[in-house]
């Protein structure tokens, strides 16, 4: 009878362990889609996250095969997903969408596991059949999804992962994710009540230039304003703070300028060299192009130059009020407020119907106490299509001056056409966007050598900025032409990847950097950007805290590209912290460089004309960096140094014989930014 009743035992266990495998491989089977997970924790060099359509928003298409289901990105790509151990394996048919057709994109697409590359495409091209992805994922915890640029930059790399899928345990819940905070956090203290004198400390103008230049101060108002020892032919507004005139003979001179409130005073040296060279520290301002792109208008120019007097961002340095692209008349326009002659019987240029009277605008940015600026082409369209400078050079640059303009961005655009000798009577036939002949040295010299003359030759100073992507190393001839800054890479997205590759480039350029002549890394993407399509910048707090660190180490030109009436107290708080300008604005003009590299942490060190030395502890990695930094040495630093954290305005320790080191906490993707002074 127990024999029975064991046996029955032992079958009964028996079936229990069958359903159980059964039941085990029915749960490894079941498949979780990429596409079910939130595919907006990706970041990428170009547009949003695409969900079972395109980057477009169209069918995904690879060398003519549609897929029903995927994830559609732009190198340079990432996206993290949390596995836990729960995945099996994951698959996916990779490709280039068919979507840029007629351009030349090329991408990889790689697989991370744990950080650990597992799986690579090799470089892959527009026409190439998707390829097959397939790996095995048992007890990976993290997943990365990259699409790198395949080589040759990330124009139109739309990249998709068709079909793609994870095979898992029966019930896992898989999840994207984005290890970087987007939790803003303001640093900047605010400004006492008492009169504090910000912004720069010399100021270059040429003999016989209109002179306007506002007192820059922070505090209660009403507030008085002086200026003691101001030469002969400037006046000063005390009401304003705004001096006005004309120096008609070279020299330095030094002026004490002085600020009163009821709280208080405030003075500050001023040095102003009147001489061959303007732009002695780097240019800040606002620009039109990465908040309006083809939108903009005399309306929006002037509500941006109202909102930078009501932000109070006049009282820390910015400036310039700058239109781009899309002031002039179009060859081809759909819309009717730009279409019109391009230029008069005389040659003029001719301002589209949202601008009119642009010596009118000027006056109205000026009596601001601001100065304004616009843009061209040394070819004949501009990159938007509208009517550019080539063969009308001379005639525009008086054109400017006649109007009272202070900076033209000169932006290279359809010049590559007239490289390749393309008619000129057809522009249809020119390339809005050519790179053709970037390279040859005296092509790529001509158009702004032509213009930077012209320029000189008027009876005020225009700031000369070449825009032209550093191609043949614009940093070692801009000066000879005139120039006063230069690009030195591409356009700039409101990306973590566009931001960082940039970063990364502009070592080379940097012995080049001196006042009057200021390497371009492109404008700032904070704020409300969206070239016409609005959104908050997609660059994550501790990213925009490296941004705005980063540019002020390489000493480049500051130039606001979002919505001047949209701004939050965040970005506020990154647009008026003088310490941090004051990087910036050192009159020495020296670049920082990188000096030394701690795995995913680069320690970039920038000299001030004090002696001191501006120091930016940048984490482009995506893990906390915690540290005894001890290396000084390294980084040019030597004796007793008191610490200042220049975001938080406090001084945090005291380096010495004795105690020479300093804990260092980074969060991934963030920095630090400190001041090391000497100490006697």
């Amino acid at each position: 009878m127990k024999k029975s009743v064991l046996q029955r035992f032992n079958a009964l266990a028996g079936l229990i362990t069958i359903f159980s495998i059964i039941g085990a491989h029915q749960l490894v089977a079941q498949t979780v889609w990429l596409d079910q997970l939130d595919l907006n924790a990706a970041t990428q060099g170009y547009g949003t996250p695409g969900k079972n359509r395109s980057i477009d928003r169209k069918p995904i298409t690879i060398a003519g095969k549609t897929f029903q289901r995927g994830f559609s990105t732009h190198a340079v790509s990432s996206l993290q997903v949390l596995l836990e151990g729960k995945a099996n394996s994951f698959s996916a048919q990779v490709g280039i969408d068919d979507e840029v057709t007629g351009h030349e994109p090329a991408v990889e697409f790689e697989l991370y596991g744990d950080g650990k590359k597992l799986w690579s495409s090799g470089i892959m091209r527009l026409g190439d059949a998707a390829r097959p992805c397939s790996v095995t994922l048992i007890g990976v915890q993290k997943l990365e999804l990259v699409v790198t640029d395949g080589g040759n930059g990330n124009y139109y790399d739309h990249a998709d992962w068709a079909d793609a899928k994870f095979e898992t345990t029966g019930g896992a819940a898989l999840s994207t994710y984005n290890p970087i905070s987007g939790e803003p956090y303001i640093l900047t203290p605010k400004p006492p009540a008492s009169p504090r004198i910000n912004g720069s400390s010399v100021f270059g103008v040429r003999p016989g230039s209109p002179f306007l230049f506002r007192i820059p101060a922070t505090g209660e108002r009403p507030m008085l304003f002086s200026a003691n020892e101001l030469p002969a032919g400037l006046k000063l507004d005390e009401k304003t703070g705004i001096i006005t005139g004309k120096l008609l003979k070279e020299g330095t001179y030094v002026v004490t300028l002085g600020a009163k409130n009821a709280k208080g005073k405030a003075d500050k040296k001023l040095r102003i060299v009147c001489g061959n060279r303007i732009a002695l520290t780097p240019p800040m301002g606002w620009n039109s192009w990465n908040c309006f792109a083809g939108e903009v208008s005399a309306d929006k120019v002037k509500r941006a130059a109202a909102a930078m007097i009501k932000s109070d961002l006049v009282n820390h340095g910015w400036t310039y009020i700058n239109i781009d692209d899309f002031w002039q008349n179009h060859r081809d326009p759909k819309d009717s407020t730009i279409r019109g002659q391009l230029r008069d019987d005389r040659g003029n240029i001719v301002p589209n119907a949202r601008f009119g009277n642009m010596k009118e605008l000027a006056d109205y940015v000026h009596n601001a106490g601001l100065k304004i600026g616009l843009y061209s082409s040394p070819g004949p369209w501009t990159c938007g299509g509208c009517a550019g400078s080539y063969g009308f050079e001379k005639q525009d640059a008086e054109r400017y001056a006649l109007w009272e303009f202070d900076y033209l961005k000169y932006d290279w655009c359809s010049y590559g056409g007239v490289i390749d000798g393309m008619p000129n009577n057809d522009p249809y036939k020119i390339s809005s966007l050519s790179y053709k002949g970037g390279n040859n040295l005296n092509a790529a010299v001509r158009p702004f050598k032509i213009m930077g003359a012209y320029l000189r030759q008027q009876p005020r100073d225009i700031v000369f900025s070449l825009c032209q992507y550093g191609m043949s190393d614009v940093w070692k001839w801009g000066d000879s032409v005139g120039g006063n800054c230069w690009r030195t890479t591409n356009d700039i997205t409101d990306t973590w990847t566009s931001v960082k590759n940039i970063a990364l480039e502009q070592d080379k350029a940097a012995a080049w950097a001196k006042p009057g002549n200021w390497n371009d890394p492109d404008m700032l993407v904070v704020g409300t950007v969206g070239w016409g399509n609005p959104h908050p910048s997609k660059l994550k707090p501790d990213e925009q805290y490296l941004h705005i660190s980063l540019w002020c180490l390489f000493s480049a030109p500051l130039l606001i590209g979002c919505d001047m009436e949209k701004l939050d107290d965040f970005t506020l708080n990154l647009l008026t912290n003088d310490e941090v300008i004051a990087v910036d604005q050192d009159p020495l003009g020296r670049q920082a460089t990188c000096k030394q590299t701690i795995g995913d942490l680069r320690i970039y060190v920038k000299e001030m004309e004090d002696g001191s030395h501006a120091v930016g502890f940048c984490n482009l990695g995506l893990e906390r960096a915690t540290l005894s930094y001890k290396d000084f040495d390294k980084l040019g630093i030597y004796g007793k140094q008191q610490v200042r954290d220049l975001w938080r305005q406090k001084n945090i320790a005291h380096i010495d014989g004795n105690n020479k080191e300093l804990a260092i906490t980074v969060p991934a993707h963030g920095v630090l930014l400190y001041k090391f002074s000497g100490v006697k």
